[in-house]
């Protein structure tokens, strides 16, 4: 069976939106092994043997994650912790690396070894309220996202929360959001890594009111893949993440999708599976399902 690509979010935003708290909430919930990779070890606390790379500096942590310290290029950086470590998903703060445009361009052109999961967004609701001037790279940073984490919420009033996402869904209206306070997200759910294993933890990473629920699709008939690619395009805007394995008539693949970002890669399967998983996913689900059994071969021939 090939080994899938390695799945690599990258997270952007302003200096103190957040980004290096949601990196401690990573490292400290995960159970895989996860790289983070930054440009220096900063505030994650830092108590293991450094391992000097010729691009970057690798810390092993306890739980078998790594932080990594760019001392190199972003690329040669990645393929070297790749190498050395083996991740099962790599994390890259972008601030102080690269915009994130430009980290997805190099992640999607010039890194075969991994696919670009999502691309997470931070935005600091008090700071856009105190500072309501949007410049260069913010707008970037934002335009580039899947999934946008307004934080900071505790600071700014309810009116002022809307006018924040007021504001950055004028910049991307189709991105997934999340409204935090200390980006006390579902890392599970962010990551996508434990989905086909368990529900998701219950008030956490969701919509005010709407905890994240979740759902499977399960068959052993093939499915037609252009149909199959029409109902993931109707997917509602509730689904922020899909995962699995589908088996087509002409093949198999490794099925993910993030807030309408869609990859299938080749990887062996006898059936499919597939776990949906969103706020308030469970009243889509009978109309979903309906939608995915529409695709199965015994419609088609």
């Amino acid at each position: 069976m090939a080994e899938p690509r390695v799945p690599i979010m990258i997270i952007a935003g302003s200096l103190g939106s957040g980004k290096t708290t949601l990196l401690k909430r990573i490292l400290d919930t995960v159970r895989q092994r996860i790289a983070v990779v930054m440009n220096e070890f900063g505030e994650i606390a830092i108590d293991s043997r450094v391992i000097r790379g010729r691009n970057v500096d690798i810390v092993e942590l306890a739980g078998g994650c790594v932080c990594c310290s760019m001392t190199g290029e972003f690329e040669a950086a990645v393929k070297e912790i790749i190498a050395t470590v083996g991740p099962q998903y790599i994390v890259v703060e972008a601030t102080g690396v690269a915009e994130a445009d430009a980290l997805v361009y190099e992640v999607e052109d010039n890194l075969p070894e991994v696919r670009l999961d999502s691309v997470v967004c931070l935005v600091d609701a008090y700071l856009t309220i105190k500072y309501p001037h949007l410049g260069y790279t913010t707008r970037t940073q934002l335009e580039a996202a899947d999934v946008l984490v307004i934080n900071k919420i505790d600071m700014v009033t309810e009116a002022e929360v809307a006018e924040v996402e007021q504001r950055v869904r004028q910049i991307n209206p189709h991105a997934f959001l999340f409204k935090t306070i200390g980006c006390d997200l579902d890392t599970d759910a962010l990551l996508g890594l434990n989905l086909g294993k368990r529900a998701p933890s219950s008030g956490r990473a969701r919509k005010p009111g709407e905890e994240l629920q979740s759902f499977h699709y399960t068959t052993d008939s093939p499915l037609d893949e252009e149909q199959f690619r029409e109902a993931i395009s109707r997917l509602p805007a509730s689904v922020y993440r899909a995962k699995g394995l589908v088996r087509f008539q002409e093949g198999s693949r490794l099925f993910n999708y993030v807030a309408g970002r869609i990859d299938l890669e080749e990887f062996a399967a006898d059936n499919t599976q597939i776990v949906f998983i969103g706020p308030g996913v469970l009243r889509h689900r009978t109309d979903i399902l309906a939608h995915l059994q529409e695709c199965e071969a015994r419609h088609v021939l």
